[in-house]
């Protein structure tokens, strides 16, 4: 662990020399870390690649703010987190409300999830609306309190506790589809 960062500090220090080579290998250490956060935020793999390098980017451009004696995996963490959910409010001034609401009431059964791919699961996220799967992924997966929701989003506490809701609840419709198609394929 000591290790690994201080050969990330090396490459830090490379990147704020502009050293092409060091950018080049912080990025190629850090990408699969990175691309885990993005995909469970993306709608897809390129959406998920395009918030990683935009973040790489928005470090390349601000390292300099950057403390190099502090870990760095949970600034970069942050970063790609906050250009998540900038990119959710782009898509929120897109979308009409009606597809929000068109999320009927499902059956409340439970799934055991033992068999299933850390893959499949980012695929089954990705399936959630953006509004419910940002939500989701700030309260399930990061631990922010719905209060700290409803500042990021810039939306009423209600909408994220009801938007938390109505996620798990798509979310338990898509695993149970899940399961059923590979039920079915395995039969």
């Amino acid at each position: 662990m000591e290790q690994e960062r201080s050969h990330i500090k090396l490459l830090l220090k490379g990147c704020l020399r502009h050293d092409r080579a060091c950018q080049k290998s912080l990025y190629q250490e850090l990408y699969s870390y990175g691309m885990s956060i993005c995909l469970r935020y993306a709608d897809n793999r390129e959406e998920a690649a395009e918030i990683l390098n935009d973040g790489f980017m928005k470090i390349f451009g601000s390292l300099k703010k950057f403390d190099l004696n502090r870990p760095f995996k949970p600034w970069l963490r942050k970063i790609l987190v906050n250009l998540s959910i900038n990119r959710y409010h782009q898509k929120q001034r897109q979308i009409e409300t009606d597809e929000l609401d068109n999320i009927g009431d499902e059956s409340d059964t439970e799934r055991i999830l033992s068999g299933i791919s850390y893959q499949e699961v980012i695929e089954l996220l990705q399936k959630l609306p953006p509004a419910y799967r940002t939500v989701f992924n700030l309260y399930v997966i990061e631990g922010y309190t719905h209060e700290e929701i409803s500042n990021m989003l810039e939306i009423s506490i209600g909408t994220s506790k009801s938007n938390l809701f109505k996620a798990k609840e798509k979310l338990k419709k898509i695993v149970t589809e899940f399961f059923e198609v590979d039920y079915v394929r395995t039969r």
